[in-house]
């Protein structure tokens, strides 16, 4: 007795429609006239765009059902098709990979994207224009400190780092604020009023539950016998 497994079968070319869809795929290019092959194509389109709801999303959806049938082909499939039959090539074709940024950033905590603002605002030669994207970049600075360090920073320390990280192209005028960030503390009172709303969800729940256990004892006690009715 032999026994057909699928890993005994041919390979699904596109697994997302199925087996009977190949078999019948199949079956299409092995027909020996062209308006057979036009007909039944055209059936198995529409049960590709039943099977596969989601492509009706997608622009010219029919078109990509259309190559998906020449894939499953492996482009044998001969048939009048309302568009161009896709390349063999592209369709096997890798794309290459992508190389890993090697580059080394100076303040983790702020990333790359303030050194890249960094270098844009010393390209930058109106004065008036520069100063107020020098204290935009300062402003961003400090929310991503507070942001990784979870605790207040000094503005003293942002106008040092951004000195550093400029090489001294960029400094902020004297006696300017930053914006005021800080991490928010619940509150004693918010924390109350948490803990009152987890201690009155605790008491519905064990109310509820004790409201159902009584329900069950007074069903079997009216029931003594256990008949069913």
């Amino acid at each position: 007795m032999t026994f057909d497994y699928n890993t005994t079968r041919k390979k699904l070319i596109l697994a997302e429609y199925g087996r009977n869809v190949q078999n019948m795929v199949k079956y299409i290019v092995d027909l020996p006239t062209r308006d057979e092959r036009n007909r039944y194509a055209q059936v198995v389109i529409d049960l590709m765009g039943f099977l596969n709801p989601h492509l009706r999303d997608v622009a010219d959806f029919k078109h990509k059902l259309w190559d998906h049938l020449h894939i499953i082909s492996d482009f044998k499939i001969d048939v009048d098709s309302p568009y161009p039959k896709p390349s063999e090539d592209a369709i096997r074709f890798k794309p290459a990979p992508m190389p890993y940024p090697q580059q080394r950033i100076k303040y983790k905590h702020y990333g790359k994207t303030v050194e890249l603002m960094i270098s844009r605002a010393k390209a930058i030669e109106e004065p008036q224009r520069k100063q107020l994207m020098v204290q935009s970049i300062a402003n961003f600075m400090k929310m991503a400190y507070v942001t990784w360090n979870k605790d207040s920073v000094a503005d003293e320390t942002i106008i040092k780092d951004l000195r550093e990280m400029s090489n001294g192209a960029l400094q902020l005028e004297e006696n300017v604020n930053l914006q005021r960030i800080e991490v928010r503390q619940p509150t004693p009172a918010n924390r109350q009023r948490n803990n009152n709303q987890n201690n009155k969800n605790r008491q519905n729940t064990n109310s509820n539950s004790r409201n159902n256990t009584a329900g069950s004892n007074r069903q079997r006690s009216n029931n003594p016998g256990g008949k069913r009715y």
